[in-house]
């Protein structure tokens, strides 16, 4: 990712500030599915923001590793997890996604909500522990038209064909997938 990426990053969550203090829910996308995610294991939540999903699953039960391009989401991230009580099960740091997936353990749950790189498709996938669940949830051509970080139709059912999709949508310039490895 570039500075001039990072720094748009920092800027955007420096304006929006902490997140208001209350119990996390998980992204609006996937409410309906919360039963499907784990209430244990191992969790990494890509492009965290300010944590608000790894906190979630943090207080499912889950331990989780948050990562974020900006040191400003990833410091409101930590501010979060620790007001919520689960700052000993949250781990977020500062991570260029542009050079790959951070090292770890093979995950029960990948989250990315609002963030997708194709040329880390594969290694999500392989970094998804038997019968792990990813959620993501994209920009989308679909009802909205091109444009930029956009996925044209079927393009995340496409993209994580080696996983079996549970339940997916594609509306209102937003597509989203649950799938199992």
């Amino acid at each position: 990712m570039t500075e001039h990426d990072r720094v748009h990053w920092d800027e955007k969550y420096s304006g929006e500030g902490f997140a208001p203090h209350r119990a996390p829910d998980p992204p609006t996308v996937f409410a309906a599915y919360e039963h499907l995610f784990p209430k244990s294991g191992h969790g990494i939540d890509l492009a965290c923001g300010r944590g608000t999903a790894a906190v979630w699953l943090a207080a499912r039960g889950l331990t989780v590793h948050g990562v974020d391009v900006s040191p400003v989401a990833v410091r409101f991230a930590r501010d979060l997890a620790e007001r919520s009580g689960v700052g000993e099960r949250c781990r977020f740091d500062v991570s260029d996604l542009d050079v790959g997936l951070p090292d770890g353990a093979p995950a029960d749950v990948i989250v990315c909500h609002l963030f997708r790189d194709a040329r880390l498709d594969k290694a999500v996938i392989e970094r998804l522990a038997p019968g792990g669940l990813l959620a993501i949830a994209v920009l989308s051509e679909v009802d909205h038209g091109p444009g930029p970080f956009r996925v044209t139709r079927g393009e995340l059912r496409a993209a994580f064909s080696a996983l079996t999709p549970i339940a997916e949508g594609e509306a209102g310039g937003r597509a989203w997938l649950l799938a199992k490895a």
